[in-house]
């Protein structure tokens, strides 16, 4: 639930009579921020002859291109992520804990650097392998497969329908399948400016990595 690799996400209004790689790419030149609620089911693979077991979470998340995004997981548990152009910040309420991470390196092969964080399709092209996917529920879909070796991530598919980001999923290097559907996405929405400042709360224990 608290992985922090699987809620690196974010949101776009694209032309839904494109192909999924042409939707990216007009996603990424005219959707510059954004804002949406989101709900997310992550299923683990079975071990040992046990059933896969699954976990829903839900929460709101706001972005700015490039590099400015923020997630708030409010259900099962409390939890903010910003990234602030330099820093990428994780607030784990239950724990009052922050981690505070160089964002430069904290990014790469990410799904928010795939949908959230990139300035062009040339930079998303760098870091991964991008191609249409076949149609499916009424979907359009593109596929990411990260170039880098050391990935934490197999695989990245995102699903448009009528205009929006319908579905995002991300299959781990564990096997684990995170499932993200957005609802009431807000393309290029008017934001608060200081949306993406974070400053860790009063008596949170602060971790820099």
């Amino acid at each position: 639930m608290k992985k922090f690799a699987t809620v690196f996400i974010a949101a776009c209004a694209i032309n839904a009579s494109a192909g999924g790689l042409e939707s990216l790419e007009n996603f990424v030149k005219t959707v510059k921020g954004g804002r949406a609620e989101f709900s997310q089911v992550v299923t683990s693979p079975a071990k040992d002859g046990q059933v896969a077991r699954s976990r829903v979470s839900s929460g709101s998340f706001e972005f700015s291109r490039p590099n400015r995004f923020k997630f708030i997981y409010k259900k099962p548990f409390e939890q903010t992520i910003v990234a602030d152009g330099q820093t990428l910040w994780l607030w784990d309420v239950d724990l009052n804990q922050v981690t505070a991470r160089k964002q430069s390196s904290a990014l790469g092969s990410t799904p928010a650097a795939l949908i959230a964080a990139a300035p062009d399709l040339k930079a998303l092209q760098a870091d991964f392998t991008l191609a249409d996917a076949p149609d499916k529920d009424d979907l359009q879909w593109v596929q990411g497969t990260p170039k880098a070796k050391d990935s934490q991530l197999q695989q990245v598919r995102v699903g448009f329908k009528q205009d929006q980001l319908a579905v995002l999923e991300i299959l781990d290097s564990f096997g684990q399948r995170s499932v993200l559907t957005f609802v009431g996405f807000q393309p290029n929405a008017a934001l608060d400016p200081g949306a993406f400042q974070f400053k860790p709360p009063a008596g949170a224990d602060v971790v820099r990595q």
